[in-house]
């Protein structure tokens, strides 16, 4: 049967999954970082996701689609309540939890000296992507350091670790309503850029700035060996 339902296209979704948390009806999912469309039979085309998405990377359209079922739909949204899970999109980055700190680490002698007088490794301000100038002198020749802004909470040594060295630029794809990619493709092209790194939470709205800096790679036409790492909400590196 021909009747309304969601789109979504891929090159313009971010990942930030708040589409996912919209839909009443558990229709959509992100799968490798992106929203998908379960089935047919879960999306009533009413749109409730489609004012949430800060990319425009949905629309309604009509089409060839199984007609929507809401019994199937319930018993669907009843199954996963039982399974507890926090979200329908299964996101940790909403999941309230507590977080155990160890209050005395194991350190060798020249960590403990280091940590004696700690500094920061801030190298340049403004540090939000979008309040940046592509051309500022400060990007010539650098290493940079592309972070979304809750590592610095979560993670302690960031400084240290991520930080020293490197032009640090920060933000959060899921809040921001801004396309991360075409800034940084600004600083790509008008400056000769040594390397980049990428730091991410473990929560999957975070994979839109990993793919904002690929985007970038591609846009700029320059080989610039790049990497990411991972933080988990309880403040570990996680392997890629």
């Amino acid at each position: 049967m021909k009747r309304k339902i969601v789109k979504i296209h891929e090159e313009k979704c971010n990942g930030c999954g708040l589409c996912v948390n919209a839909c009443h009806e558990g229709a959509l999912e992100l799968i490798n970082g992106k929203a998908v469309l379960l089935s047919d039979v879960y999306c009533d085309g009413l749109g409730d996701c489609l004012p949430q998405c800060p990319v425009d990377a949905i629309e309604i359209i009509e089409r060839d689609a199984e007609e929507f079922d809401k019994e199937l739909v319930e018993k669907r949204m009843a199954e996963r309540k039982n399974k507890q899970e926090p979200l329908p999109c299964g996101c940790p980055g909403h999941a309230a939890k507590e977080i155990k700190v160890n209050t005395a680490p194991a350190v060798s002698k020249a960590v403990k000296a280091e940590m004696s007088e700690l500094t920061s490794q801030l190298r340049q301000w403004p540090v939000q992507i979008k309040l940046v100038s592509p051309n500022a002198p400060y990007f010539d020749n650098s290493h940079i350091l592309v972070a979304a802004d809750c590592t610095a909470y979560a993670y302690a040594n960031i400084h240290q670790e991520f930080m020293k060295g490197k032009v640090t630029l920060i933000g959060c794809p899921k809040l921001d309503s801004v396309d991360y990619s075409e800034k940084l493709t600004e600083i790509l092209k008008n400056n000769n850029v040594k390397s980049i790194t990428v730091l991410r939470m473990e929560v999957p709205c975070c994979t839109g700035i990993v793919n904002a800096v690929k985007t970038a790679l591609l846009n700029s036409g320059k080989m610039i060996p790049w990497d990411f790492k991972i933080v988990s909400t309880d403040g570990r590196i996680l392997q890629n």
